[in-house]
C-alpha cells in the first residue's frame, strides 16, 4: 500500500511582542494568508491528509488551523518542537493512516523532508525550507514504521511565494 508524506514547515510568525516565549508565537499577517494557499494547493492535486502530526507551538497549531483541512486523526506531540530528522522519523514511525500530514519546524523539518526522498524536487528554496513549505512524498512501504531514509519519491514541492503574489 503506496503511503503519502506531507512535510510542511509552520506559516511565517510573528514577533511583535517580544515578551513571548519562542512557543507562544502566533503567526504574522503573511503567514495567515501562506496556510489557506498551501492547503487550496494541496485540495487542488487531491493531497488530503489521514493523520496529522502536530509539532505542540502555537504557530504550527495556528498553521493546521488556518489550512482548514480535515482530518480523521489529529495528534499535536511536545516531540516535534524544534525535533530534529531522527525525531521526526521516530515520531512518524508511529503514524497509522495512508495520508500523513506533519507540521514541524527548521532546521528539522528541511533535513527530514531531505534525508526521506531519493532525489530532491528542482526548486532552489527546497534546501532551505522556507516558512510553510511543503513537500508531498510517496513511499512503497506496508506501514510507516517500514519507511527509511531515500526511499521517497517527490509528488510536489511548493512554498507560498509560488503561490501568492
Amino acid at each position: 500500500m503506496t503511503r503519502t508524506l506531507i512535510l510542511t514547515r509552520h506559516a511565517k510568525s510573528s514577533w511583535d511582542n517580544p515578551g513571548l516565549g519562542d512557543h507562544e508565537r502566533p503567526l504574522n499577517k503573511r503567514g495567515r494568508k501562506s496556510a489557506p494557499a498551501i492547503a487550496a494547493w494541496l485540495r487542488q492535486n487531491g493531497w488530503l491528509p489521514d493523520e496529522i502530526l502536530c509539532s505542540t507551538s502555537i504557530r504550527t497549531r495556528e498553521t493546521w488551523d488556518r489550512m482548514g483541512l480535515q482530518a480523521d486523526k489529529i495528534c499535536f506531540h511536545s516531540a516535534l518542537y524544534h525535533a530534529d530528522s531522527e525525531v521526526m522519523l521516530r515520531e512518524l514511525s508511529g503514524a497509522t493512516e495512508p495520508t500523513v500530514l506533519m507540521l514541524g519546524h527548521n532546521p528539522g523539518i528541511a533535513d527530514v523532508a531531505d534525508r526521506l526522498v531519493r532525489q530532491p524536487p528542482d526548486h532552489i528554496r527546497f534546501f532551505d525550507y522556507p516558512t510553510c513549505a511543503t513537500t508531498v512524498m510517496a513511499f512503497d512501504e506496508n506501514s510507516w514504521a517500514e519507511v527509511k531514509w531515500r526511499t521517497g519519491t517527490v509528488l510536489g514541492f511548493t512554498i507560498p511565494r509560488d503561490l501568492i503574489e
